[in-house]
């Protein structure tokens, strides 16, 4: 959906994983661990969703995630290197970061983060990547305790923000998640590469 009026948005809202970064904790990055490591990935899964929805919104840290996923029998590695593992699957996607970083200092426009992430590895990546360098705030599941499709996370973003739906723009790269959010009534647009996005993106820098 990009039928809106660039005049009337006053706000950006971005999901991160898939985004602007990869993932930070998907099944690719599960089944890596897996091979990197030798356990059973199949295993490792069903807990995994058993308990995610759990972790990400908060309630959970990520120590009793992995005593819950992994660490109830003994391993030949530790808790530690495995985290290290975890955090390292995250690295920037081509372009987009660092472009939009300089799109921000070009804008007059906020832009807060909509994302799934359990507090852990939300903060890790906030840091490493200089994230406060393109969000003024980020509505992260574990810190709001909803999980998106839950339309309860985008409510509270825009509430927060005081934007109404018509008057923001939402990128995400799962088609359910946008539409989950144009059911609230807001732009959002499913982000399918750098140029299209950064296309969409520039009508908004100040002239």
């Amino acid at each position: 959906m990009t039928d809106f009026e660039t005049s009337k948005i006053k706000a950006v809202f971005l999901d991160i994983g898939g985004v602007i970064l990869t993932n930070g904790w998907d099944h690719e990055s599960r089944e890596k661990a897996a091979n990197v490591f030798g356990f059973d990935y199949t295993e490792m899964n069903i807990l995994h969703n058993f308990i995610y929805n759990v972790f990400e919104i908060g309630s959970i840290s990520l120590d009793e995630y992995l005593d819950t996923v992994l660490f109830e029998n003994p391993r030949d590695f530790t808790k530690e290197e495995f985290k290290k593992f975890m955090y390292a699957q995250s690295v920037e996607l081509p372009q987009m970061l660092s472009w939009f970083k300089s799109w921000k200092k070009q804008t007059d426009l906020p832009v807060f983060a909509i994302s799934n992430e359990n507090k852990e590895l939300n903060e890790y990546r906030i840091r490493t990547f200089n994230l406060h360098e393109l969000f003024d705030g980020f509505f992260s599941s574990c810190y709001v305790g909803y999980r998106k499709p839950d339309p309860r996370i985008f409510k509270t973003a825009l509430e927060i923000t005081q934007v109404k739906p018509e008057e923001c723009i939402y990128f995400d790269d799962r088609p359910m998640l946008v539409n989950a959010a144009g059911k609230l009534g807001m732009n959002s647009i499913v982000h399918q590469n750098f140029e299209t996005t950064k296309n969409i993106l520039e009508h908004f820098i100040r002239k």
